[in-house]
């Protein structure tokens, strides 16, 4: 999947030997640097070709309106996309006037490296001009986390052989609205191929102008977002450190800063020029004050000088690894990938700071930097489990966007509150309602997230205050768009079964559909979680009950109906097959052969349209695989194993958010050579661009999914009602496993080897239950327990296949068959003899 020989194996770096234009997208992507508010795609600081020139705050966005063929009610109205935030890292080489170039560049000597352990990125390049003068340029760079307005960037330039005349041009650039004027690609021409997965593309001025002014060595720009009316400051300081003489020169323009500094280099000495960048923005201040605030930002950064932002940024990632690393032995392949998929979630959450977590973080445009499902199922256990701030701060988010919800719920005719689909300020911006406001789960994967976060901190603070909103208003919707069904069977007629109809599940190869299992499992977990947190309420804290009451205008008698519904909702499952069927109808479909289907037929959604792919059985993602994970104390291990075997030979992994899910079930059945390669997929989705879209941004939910994969894939830790379970499965060639958690605020150090699990608890906290394969066990701080394993679960060779599938028999009486949907077309083919020939061909 990698060229090892241009991206060696590191443990703790990702290392480019070798330069490459014709994947430049994907390299921008891998080597981005971020810290959950302001992004760097990594972009070389000559700026003058990319994919994407790319500088991404969270957050920061512009709206439009959406235009529908045909417009319906409660269509969503107003769409939202990441804006490309003017761009500090351009800083731009000149020797003798040669400018450097890398497409055309001599470069005898190449390095780039991503540190891991610290977040830098760096570069060394050896460069010969075309007057034969060796030059040795190393730059590098950093978005702090410990000042998160603060990006720093620094260039040193030497030439060895010979004395000569050096320019370096730095510059802020508003690529979003300048980017024909100053070089570069623009993101208006990334491809004009379709692909839904890519950011809308904006052919009015975006960025207003506000404040634009130099003094000495600082430059700043400003900006209104045209409809937005978002506000955005980008401030630079330039630092100069050379024992050479030079002059410095200065020019500003609306989008456009320079600071040039004319060098009269000699041989062998250096000189550096360090640029300090703020970036502030806001939905309400104007941008004079905003100016104000990146001032003192640089102020703040030229007092405690680059050497301490550089040790204050490797302190910060030291602290995260400590409480954050999973090692793999005897893989220092797939620990590269791992550490690798963590530090992206650092770049993604960390200083997010209330805002969501978008689906590429801040690398890229890729889904318009909005916010899905992803962050509350995929990156939240990671975070609640290592940094619980981090999962706090993104709960936040969700209890912020309420009001917006409720309004949407309203809109839609239900009681309580619904959560977009996908959003940046709250209000649902997916065009296609079937793929996406239909997907009402969404209210159950934020009321899942909220209690997991809340079960491994004990933060009945936030549920008390915050998040029992969150839960109420969840259970409310379902309590609505649910109904009740009268069974024939009942002789009172009494009502017996709740069904929730209308809705897509995770899979959106199958959409508008009645009793989507994982829908309707994930609702009786809402409602029933609802019910459970007011009474809780009411017994622990009657104070903030009585407040809250007040607040949601609770009805003493709802708590009853949720758990009422609850028990009653229904679970589709057949009988014939022994498996749950997906939804419905999804059993009376077609198969679709996905081992017979051509390879550049994928994925299915560039291909083939919708209405092709909804009439057959067949999945973009694990769905009913899900549920059996996130809901796994509901299913028996023998329905688990079913089910399994039944979906995965009909899951494209078209999404990336699949392949973690299907690990982790995999592992769990027995197929572990298989889970094995889910998981690989998994690690690799980005670094080996395996889905072709990694050029768009790093794929986060399935970074998060990684961590996800490891400890309850292999590690085989749930957290099932609030209770801590593990039963591992660790790969036969793995010698050990450790990762850490943290359980009501003790850290527990777990390894994992094929004979024994350890589990070491820190010094603070208290005593942890937890129980292994049934057994249980308690951990006092500064304790260690040693279970010993006998064996890693059940093993099952190969895979499922399609072929086990045919020929099984439904609930009417008729066989599943498999094929390939194939168009048979009649082209006129025109002879020597200008005689036409129908010839048949398939598609």
């Amino acid at each position: 999947m990698i060229d090892r020989d241009r991206f060696p194996v590191d443990e703790w770096r990702l290392v480019e030997t070798r330069f490459n234009v014709d994947d430049v997208g994907v390299t921008e992507t891998l080597f981005s640097v971020g810290n959950g508010y302001l992004g760097l795609r990594g972009n070389y600081p000559e700026g003058r070709f990319a994919h994407e020139q790319g500088t991404f705050i969270n957050g920061f966005h512009e709206t439009f309106p959406i235009r529908h063929a045909e417009q319906a009610y409660g269509f969503a109205e107003v769409g939202q996309t990441i804006i490309n935030a003017p761009d500090a890292k351009v800083m731009r080489v000149y020797v003798d006037d040669e400018p450097l170039s890398l497409d055309v560049a001599d470069v005898r000597e190449y390095e780039r490296v991503l540190d891991m352990r610290q977040g830098i990125l760096r570069r060394n390049l050896l460069w010969v001009t075309p007057s034969g003068k060796h030059v040795r340029i190393e730059d590098e760079r950093f978005v702090s986390f410990d000042e998160k307005h603060l990006a720093v960037l620094r260039l040193t330039v030497t030439v060895l052989n010979s004395d000569a005349p050096v320019t370096v041009s730095s510059q802020l650039l508003n690529r979003q609205d300048g980017e024909g004027i100053y070089g570069g690609s623009p993101m208006a021409s990334k491809g004009s191929d379709f692909d839904p997965r890519k950011t809308e593309k904006l052919t009015d001025r975006v960025l207003q102008p506000q404040e634009y002014w130099q003094d000495g060595d600082r430059s700043v720009l400003s900006y209104k977002v045209s409809q937005s009316q978002m506000t955005l400051a980008v401030a630079a300081d330039h630092l100069v450190d050379t024992d050479n003489p030079y002059t410095a020169r200065h020019l500003v323009e609306p989008d456009i800063a320079k600071n040039v500094f004319r060098v009269e280099a000699r041989a062998g000495v250096p000189t550096t020029i360090t640029k300090l960048t703020s970036y502030h923005t806001s939905r309400g201040v104007p941008a004079g004050e905003l100016i104000d605030r990146c001032r003192r930002t640089l102020d703040r950064a030229r007092d405690l000088g680059v050497e301490e932002l550089v040790t204050r940024q490797i302190d910060w990632y030291a602290a995260f690894w400590d409480r954050s690393d999973v090692r793999i032995g005897g893989h220092p392949d797939l620990q590269q990938a791992t550490r690798w998929c963590l530090f992206q979630l650092a770049q993604a959450a960390a200083r997010a700071d209330g805002q969501g977590v978008p689906a590429k973080g801040v690398t890229g445009s890729g889904y318009s930097g909005h916010y899905f499902w992803d962050t509350e199922v995929y990156v939240l256990p990671f975070l609640a489990y290592t940094t619980p701030l981090w999962a706090r701060n993104a709960l936040r988010m969700r209890s912020l966007m309420l009001p917006a919800a409720r309004k949407r719920a309203h809109q839609l005719n239900e009681a309580g509150a619904l959560f977009p689909w996908r959003t940046i300020n709250g209000e649902e911006a997916s065009a296609y309602y079937a793929a996406g406001t239909a997907q009402y789960h969404i209210n159950a994967d934020v009321a899942f997230a909220l209690a997991k976060y809340v079960r491994a901190t004990g933060d009945e603070e936030f549920l008390a205050g915050e998040g029992v909103d969150i839960a109420i208003d969840t259970a409310r919707l379902w309590s609505t768009l649910g109904f009740w069904r009268s069974s024939d069977a009942g002789e009172d007629g009494e009502r017996d079964s709740f069904h929730i109809h209308g809705v897509t599940g995770p899979d959106e190869y199958t959409t508008v559909v009645n009793d989507n299992l994982f829908t309707n499992v994930m609702a009786r977990f809402n409602l029933r979680f609802a019910a459970r947190t007011v009474r809780d309420l009411a017994e622990n804290d009657p104070e903030a009950y009585g407040r809250m009451v007040q607040r949601m205008n609770l009805d003493p008698s709802e708590p009853e109906r949720w758990d009422h519904a609850a028990e009653a909702m229904h679970i589709p499952f057949s009988p014939a097959l022994n498996i749950h069927p997906q939804d419905a109808v999804f059993l009376e479909r077609e198969i679709w052969d996905l081992e017979n289907t051509p390879p550049d037929q994928r994925p299915l959604l560039l291909h083939f349209h919708p209405l092709v792919i909804y009439r057959y059985q067949v999945l973009k993602q694990a769905d009913v695989v899900l549920a059996l994970f996130l809901q796994g104390n509901h299913f028996t291990d023998a329905e688990k194993l079913a089910d399994f075997e039944y979906y995965d030979p009909l899951t494209t992994g078209d999404s990336t958010l699949s392949a973690v899910v299907q690990s982790i079930l995999a592992a769990e059945v027995g197929y572990q050579d298989l889970a094995l390669e889910y998981f690989r997929q998994a690690a690799f989705v980005d670094l080996g661009d395996l889905h072709h879209n990694a050029a768009d941004g790093v794929h986060v939910a399935s970074a998060g999914g990684v961590w996800t994969a490891l400890v309850s894939g292999f590690g085989g830790m749930r957290d099932h009602f609030g209770r801590l379970t593990f039963d591992p499965r660790l790969p036969v060639d793995w010698p050990e496993l450790a990762y850490v958690l943290h359980w009501h605020g003790t850290r527990l150090d777990i390894t994992v080897t094929a004979t024994a699990m350890t589990v070491a608890a820190g010094g603070e906290g208290g005593p942890v239950e937890f129980a292994v394969r049934g057994a249980e066990y308690v951990v006092a701080p500064g304790e260690t327990v040693r279970v010993t394993l006998h064996g890693q679960g059940p093993v099952r060779p190969g895979r499922p296949s399609i072929r086990q599938l045919e020929g099984s028999v439904r609930e009417d009486g008729t066989l599943l068959s498999a094929s390939v949907p194939i168009v048979t077309a009649a082209i006129p083919i025109v002879t020597d003899e200008e005689q036409p020939l129908a010839v048949g061909l398939d598609v």
